[in-house]
């Protein structure tokens, strides 16, 4: 599905929620790292494997899916979580592939929400969270002077996709050189697409005026941050917070 190449995921160590159950679900090269209000790692499990297959079956059939690099139309039949990926990243400009990890969190969270009012779901950097309180979500930069000191603030009661793609740290496809690149919006498919979409456009400081300019034209995002070495681009609804 992505890059079997496996990363260390040591950002991790600064995901916490006092009042939340974490636990870790692995399939391959799909690593969930979940909080919830109870332990539902066998839930998780299948429905990561159910969405997996999912995929999988679909790109069996329709090869082009995996590897194009621009926006693809999906097959009459094509599942829901695959039609999801190709109407976000066609919105965004990039192929199917590159909402991947955001569509399993999505997914995947949205039906533990059947089992637990408050879900969290990270894959990748990529965020699914739903919750009732108020919580801050850290942004990853590398090697950023800015990594891990700055976050936002998520609103109680809120349903979001926050995603980061980076062109230096991970094994995603990127054509930029961003330390990060962070989406906001109601959706982590579309978050997910369109932080690979503005990461690619990065190749200097110059252009970070430029991603911030191209991400907030699209009414479906809430907030987009932007680093680049020691530059920091942002704009939004959301609070931006010391860490």
């Amino acid at each position: 599905m992505s890059s079997d190449k496996y990363v260390e995921r040591t950002y991790r160590k600064y995901m916490k929620a006092l009042d939340l159950v974490s636990f870790q679900v692995k399939i391959q090269e799909s690593d969930l790292y979940i909080l919830a209000k109870k332990d539902l790692k066998k839930e998780a499990e299948k429905f990561l494997l159910f969405y997996r297959k999912q995929i999988e079956d679909y790109i069996l059939e329709d090869p082009v899916f995996k590897l194009t690099l621009s926006p693809h139309r999906p097959k009459d039949n094509a599942p829901e979580i695959v039609q999801d990926m190709c109407f976000w990243s066609g919105k965004a400009g990039v192929g199917p592939m590159a909402s991947v990890a955001g569509a399993i969190a999505e997914y995947v969270g949205k039906e533990l929400l059947n089992y637990s009012d408050e879900v969290i779901v990270e894959n990748g950097g990529d965020i699914f969270i739903s919750t009732k309180k108020e919580r801050k979500v850290a942004i990853f930069a590398g090697e950023s002077p800015w990594s891990n000191k700055i976050g936002v603030l998520i609103p109680p009661n809120s349903t979001l996709g926050v995603c980061t793609s980076s062109g230096k740290v991970g094994p995603s496809l990127s054509f930029g050189v961003t330390d990060a690149v962070m989406i906001v919006s109601n959706s982590a498919v579309f978050s997910d697409a369109l932080a690979t979409a503005v990461g690619n456009m990065i190749k200097n400081e110059k252009d970070v005026e430029l991603g911030i300019e191209f991400a907030r034209k699209f009414p479906e995002v809430i907030q987009v941050v932007i680093v680049f070495d020691k530059h920091l681009g942002v704009w939004g609804n959301l609070e931006l917070i010391k860490l």
